[in-house]
């Protein structure tokens, strides 16, 4: 009946519409569930495992609600990414009380997906760090007899012991280079910031292998010569490349909606420089965005800000060699 009613809509339809401008909320639009896709969203809602007290389970709706503030246009880049097929497929549904049982979803579905979208480029949102083993893991799985190398963004090593708390978000790469499913040589560890963790974990990680550039070396030889050389490590005999990238490796004047904030962290145009270059980088096959906290956010900006590294990633996907 209100179709009879004068400027009576749905709510989606009785926002503002530019017919010229397309906004990133339009262009994402739910997967149907058989369209072959570039790339697709996938929200994973946990926070239980989160050391600190997080509402990083919120992240997906944020985030979500943030793509109405984004047009698909980019003067910068010279790309509008509304023609590439990228999709919302939904969240994976979290154990209400069972962090093993969330993290055996988190694989499951994944490998699922892959097997159902072979050529699917997963961009996912978390949830704490905890989710990206068991994401890891899966994306793996999906390249049978290849090595993975990993590029990971964060203020931290995540690599604490198991004994203390069990699996959480600072545990991660423990279970990664425990489990050997990537080896610790493959993977480069970018923006880790002093004062934020322990001599003992830093020494496992090198002890591993693990390449590790601080937030200080960012500032000193330049995004693209860390980069340059985080790329040569974790490609050196790997087939294909997973970015897992921690929003609390960002500056707390940009990113006050991290859990674990502090100052001397990234500048966001290096990450947003860094992403675009990772995009369009075919053996780049992979990305997460974890460790948000909308409900601590200012005016949804830490949301805003990993939408605009998503989309940063996707005009480098657009740029990929057809």
């Amino acid at each position: 009946m209100s179709h009879e009613i004068p400027f009576l809509k749905s709510p989606d339809q009785a926002v503002f519409r530019d017919h010229k401008e397309t906004k990133v909320a339009h262009w994402i639009r739910q997967w149907d569930g058989q369209e072959p896709l570039l790339a697709g969203i996938i929200g994973i809602p946990l926070s239980k495992s989160s050391i600190s007290h997080s509402g990083a389970s919120t992240t997906p709706a944020a985030v979500r609600a943030a793509f109405k503030s984004f047009t698909t246009y980019s003067m910068e880049y010279g790309v509008d990414l509304q023609d590439i097929a990228v999709r919302d497929l939904g969240d994976i549904q979290m154990h209400v009380t069972d962090i093993a049982e969330c993290h055996r979803r988190i694989e499951e579905s994944l490998r699922a997906l892959y097997i159902d979208q072979p050529g699917l480029i997963p961009i996912i949102f978390g949830g704490d760090h905890s989710t990206s083993c068991p994401s890891i893991k899966a994306f793996v799985g999906r390249h049978p007899g290849k090595k993975v190398g990993i590029l990971h963004f964060d203020a931290h090593h995540d690599v604490r012991n198991f004994e203390d708390g069990g699996v959480t978000n600072g545990t991660p790469f423990r279970g990664i280079l425990e489990s050997g499913v990537v080896e610790g040589h493959h993977i480069v560890q970018i923006g880790i910031r002093g004062f934020m963790n322990s001599k003992p974990y830093h020494d496992y990680v090198k002890g591993k292998g693990v390449h590790v550039y601080t937030s200080r070396d960012i500032r000193r030889m330049g995004m693209d010569a860390v980069l340059d050389q985080a790329l040569h490590l974790a490609g050196n005999g790997t087939d294909v490349l997973y970015v897992s990238f921690d929003v609390d490796v960002i500056d707390q004047a940009y990113a006050p909606g991290c859990p674990a904030i502090g100052t001397g962290g990234m500048n966001p145009w290096d990450a947003l420089d860094a992403l675009y270059r990772l995009g369009s980088l075919p053996q780049v096959q992979g990305l997460d965005f974890v460790c948000i906290d909308p409900t601590i956010d200012v005016r949804n900006v830490t949301s805003r800000l990993a939408v605009q590294f998503m989309l940063s990633f996707l005009a480098g996907v657009a740029a990929r060699p057809k």
